[in-house]
């Protein structure tokens, strides 16, 4: 197969889209896209900027997209420069807990109300989507007009046409209605009201008559075309890299991943799929960027990097599993000249690799560090989590002795070519997510959390060619209550904008305290406010891995469509 290659993207992105990719509004319906994080890290995103595709691809509609600005500057859109209380429909999408009140400042600068509820006629439809809105959608709910539950290509366009055919019906009400129960995977939130128990928790959820009780996920079963980069720009996190997607989802089965539960069942693109989506690459940009290795199959990706190789791209890669460096990928790496790499044993320990499932050996680690020494990569990053269920002490140690270990190991292949290779550890405080077994589990004290970051520096700080990054267990906290929180949460939160208090005085101002939504351990029968999306994932099978993992028993990786644990490919 032969690629075909689209002309060189402009160096100046910002200045093409203001010439030949911005529409003319007449006649048209401004729908405004928000990512709520700065241009940098939001431009390259694959699903942002698929909803800007399919959404410009409307011959109704003119799509302009906005980012968080600098402090002080205005809110302005990408393409025309216009507020966005022009746009009476406005698509967000949120992948990350600390992007929530990011996207209420931005919101905010609409001129209608914060809340749903309050927006009156001619005030705008906010439509939300991303891996929060089917992961938990409730704390962004009350802010929420309408939310697409899943992955956008199989129902946006036909809600745009649905939005292009209402334009003008003041109901919303009735428009929400029509939404909600015409297309799969819209979530109304106003339709849906909870009930609380004395203690806080969710007793029910009351349910306007004629809605679904549960909205399922909607999924895209199989692409003809691969995700990829639709626009690139030196002033974006990835810059000229073009990203392709392998697939989406993700078999192993690691409990701690949301990711990896949300966007069952996985799947994996075809190489046609995969070369299709590479043949848009600019002709001038030889750097490629691959997502989704965990799943490659090896057969697979030779064909995709025999093509590659045979037209001179470099490639590059996000996370690669030490259990995964196949003959081909190595070679990959090897044509590439990749000098910087990364392996996730995420689990300090072996014991807790077993409780996390994540199936990675401590010899599995060492084979791929020399491996990867040997292709000449001179900087070696390792992710690693502090507070996964049931650590200890010596959990830790035996991290530092690993830690040690790889280092001999890029010592004893870079001494004899005079190259010696640098090690950054990337340590987080590990958070408990929705639809995942952990989601039972409390996060882990401060106080632990700090002493475990202290224990490493002290003992990996002043190794030579050792660096240890690390983020504040603070900032983990904040992640951990809004991963698990409800509607009463976000109204809350929605305060601080407003009065200037710390989420935490918003929180008691409300009688919420930070240890309800993140510290307490969940028991098996409680009702969830997430569970409002429907995954196909069975509770008890949540439950039962949440056991396995306690025992420290690993799960085999998931067989799709033969194997039957989990419930989605029922």
């Amino acid at each position: 197969m032969t690629m075909r290659h689209k002309p060189a993207a402009s160096q100046d992105l910002l200045a093409q889209e203001r010439g030949t990719i911005r529409k003319k509004w007449a006649g048209r319906l401004p729908v405004a896209l928000l990512f709520p994080n700065v241009y940098g890290i939001g431009a390259s995103n694959l699903g942002f900027q698929l909803v800007y595709h399919l959404a410009n691809q409307h011959p109704d509609i003119v799509c302009e997209r906005f980012f968080l600005p600098e402090e002080g500057a205005p809110l302005l859109s990408c393409e025309s420069r216009r507020p966005l209380r022009d746009f009476p429909v406005i698509l967000y999408t949120a992948s990350f807990e600390a992007d929530f009140l990011n996207l209420l400042a931005m919101l905010g600068t609409s001129g209608a109300p914060l809340t749903a509820t309050e927006r009156g006629e001619g005030a705008p439809l906010v439509i939300g989507g991303g891996v929060l809105a089917f992961m938990n959608p409730e704390p962004l709910a009350p802010f929420s007009d309408l939310f697409v539950v899943g992955e956008a290509e199989p129902v946006l366009p036909a809600i745009l046409d649905a939005l292009v055919s209402q334009r003008g019906n003041s109901d919303r009400e009735e428009l929400l209605r029509h939404l909600a129960t015409t297309f799969p995977g819209c979530y109304a939130p106003r339709f849906y009201t909870p009930e609380y128990h004395d203690d806080g928790t969710l007793a029910a959820v009351a349910v306007t008559e004629g809605l679904p009780a549960r909205v399922r996920k909607v999924v895209l079963p199989q692409a003809a075309v691969a995700g990829y980069s639709r626009l690139l720009s030196p002033q974006a996190e990835f810059a000229d890299l073009f990203l392709a997607e392998l697939g989406r989802g993700c078999s192993r089965g690691c409990r701690f991943c949301a990711a990896g539960f949300v966007y069952r069942p996985p799947r994996l693109w075809s190489a046609e799929a995969v070369l299709a989506a590479l043949a848009e690459r600019p002709a001038d940009n030889p750097r490629v960027g691959l997502l989704g290795m965990e799943m490659a199959n090896p057969a697979e990706l030779a064909r995709i990097a025999a093509q590659l190789n045979e037209e001179g791209c470099a490639l590059s890669f996000s996370s690669l599993r030490a259990d995964a460096l196949g003959p081909e990928l190595v070679a990959l790496l090897g044509k590439s000249r990749i000098k910087t790499a990364t392996i996730a044993p995420d689990g300090p320990s072996e014991r807790l690799r077993r409780v996390i499932n994540k199936g990675i050996t401590r010899e599995e680690v060492l084979a791929a560090a020399r491996t990867l020494a040997e292709q000449d990569i001179t900087r070696l990053k390792l992710y690693f989590m502090l507070g996964l269920p049931t650590e200890t002490a010596d959990d830790l140690a035996e991290m530092v002795a690993l830690v040690r270990e790889v280092k001999r190991e890029l010592l004893a292949v870079g001494r004899p070519r005079g190259r010696l290779a640098n090690i950054t550890l990337s340590v987080s405080s590990f958070v408990p997510k929705p639809w995942t077994p952990f989601q039972y589990h409390p996060f882990a004290a401060l106080t632990a959390l700090k002493n475990g970051l202290q224990f490493l520096r002290r003992e990996l700080g002043r190794e030579p060619n050792v660096r240890l990054m690390a983020d504040q267990p603070a900032k983990a906290l904040f992640q951990a209550v809004l991963a698990r929180g409800d509607r009463r949460l976000g109204l809350a939160f929605a305060e601080t904008l407003c009065d200037g208090r710390s989420w935490q005085q918003a929180l008691a101002a409300h009688d919420l305290t930070p240890a309800f939504y993140a510290s307490r351990q969940r028991p098996r029968d409680e009702l969830f406010p997430w569970e409002i999306v429907d995954h196909g994932i069975r509770r008890d099978y949540l439950w039962a891995e949440y056991q396995r993992a306690l025992a420290a028993k690993s799960t085999p990786r998931c067989e799709v469509v033969r194997c039957r644990r989990c419930g989605v490919c029922q």
